[in-house]
């Protein structure tokens, strides 16, 4: 069973920085894009941004020139640089793989981030 795990979330000041981390294991597959959502309290999960197997990556406006989006593709692993955290990026991070067996979300990751 493929199982993405996300690892990284936590608390923090504004201003401050956090570094998610997801790896996708559990089974043979080729990567097609991984890539990370939120999901704020009384909101709609958001995409926040992916990154292809071919390195292309796409960024929500709200985090452009703040969030930077990585891959180690040996390891299947995904990573999530965030910079210069604000409170409204305080939401449950999800990670996502798309995966040529299938489509697969991982359990969430809190990040909370205070004024």
């Amino acid at each position: 069973q493929v199982q993405p795990v996300e690892s990284g979330g936590g608390s923090v000041q504004a201003g401050g920085s956090l570094r998610l981390s997801c790896a996708a294991s559990g089974g043979i597959f080729r990567v097609i894009t991984m890539g990370w959502y939120r999901q704020a309290p009384g909101k709609q999960r958001e995409l926040v941004a992916h990154i292809t197997s071919g390195g292309i990556t796409n960024y929500a406006d709200s985090v452009k020139g703040r969030f930077t989006i990585s891959r180690d593709n040996a390891k299947n692993t995904v990573y999530l640089q965030m910079n210069s955290l604000k409170p409204d990026d305080t939401a449950l991070y999800y990670c996502n793989a798309l995966l040529s067996a299938g489509n697969y979300w991982g359990q969430g990751t809190q990040v909370t981030v205070s004024t």
